[in-house]
């Protein structure tokens, strides 16, 4: 039931010190970071109006990685004592005693310092959303503790880069894009709150509160309306941008994707909703290959 593995690349290749550390930020497990990444490329390709420069691609891809360490090292910082007494968490770097916690707090020290260079890459407006960013990212671990609702936080938090991608290649951040960066929070609360399911009933004897908990028998219903909110406003987007038909026919797939998720979607069957929580990485694909189709096409 560990959410890692103890014979992956990690163990066989990086030194046994650097383990921890590579775990703790999760370098072992890229769903997350790729969950970062791929809306905000798509981001990147609207703002762009086609190709992004590839110096815009790599600085947004390495903030996409650093900063979802970020989040994941101030994650278990704060959630070491509850970490302990779930299954599929007590093997991570801090409850195990693999990592203390002031070297756990010095390696966060040096990611913020590293991700503080690659602000000298962007321009002054994405600066300061950047610097707006570390507030969300320090508070999401502990909106479990008061609120049914911390994927929404995480949802803001993740989904960032897509407003600076607009903001670093335009200078601005129109209404079309921060529709489309809502439809994203909302993509990211409804395929959060499927794999919330599986720790239900941890976090229901540990206090600790997420939409799964809200939601409760009632989650398809729930997750269908937020993927349903999505599609409208990404399509919104399209429309507002001018995107041609190639976006809206990808678009569609998506459309098909979500609700196959909802059919196949178990209350009952965590293990089928840890695949479909890694199956958005198929959307966040289809949403760059429906910006680069709507922008480069015609």
């Amino acid at each position: 039931m560990s959410d890692m593995r103890h014979d992956d690349w990690v163990a066989r290749y990086l030194p046994a010190a650097w383990g921890p550390y590579a775990r703790l930020c999760r370098l072992d497990r890229p769903v997350g970071t790729w969950l970062t990444l791929l809306p905000c490329l798509a981001a990147l390709v609207q703002a762009a109006e086609g190709w992004p420069t590839l110096f815009r691609l790599f600085i947004f891809s390495l903030g996409a990685l650093l900063m979802r360490g970020v989040g994941c090292t101030i994650n278990d910082i704060f959630d070491r004592d509850i970490d302990s007494k779930v299954e599929r968490t007590r093997f991570r770097p801090l409850t195990s005693g693999q990592l203390s916690l002031k070297n756990a707090l010095w390696f966060l020290f040096g990611q913020f310092v590293v991700c503080g260079l690659l602000l000298f890459a962007v321009n002054e407006y994405s600066r300061w959303l950047a610097v707006l960013l570390v507030p969300i990212v320090i508070v999401y671990p502990l909106c479990k503790r008061f609120t049914y609702w911390p994927q929404i936080v995480l949802g803001i938090g993740f989904n960032w880069g897509m407003l600076m991608a607009w903001s670093d290649t335009q200078n601005i951040v129109p209404l079309a894009a921060i529709a489309m960066w809502v439809g994203a929070v909302l993509w990211q609360v409804g395929y959060d709150s499927i794999y919330a399911y599986v720790d239900v009933r941890d976090d229901l004897k540990l206090g600790v509160k997420s939409t799964a908990m809200r939601f409760g028998e009632h989650g398809k219903l729930w997750i269908s309306g937020f993927y349903v909110a999505t599609v409208l406003l990404w399509l919104y987007t399209g429309i507002a941008l001018h995107l041609s038909w190639a976006y809206f026919l990808v678009l569609a797939v998506i459309t098909a994707h979500l609700a196959w998720q909802m059919w196949v979607f178990s209350l009952s069957r965590p293990d089928r909703n840890f695949m479909l929580f890694r199956s958005n990485m198929t959307v966040g694909v289809l949403l760059i290959v429906a910006s680069l189709g709507g922008t480069l096409i015609n």
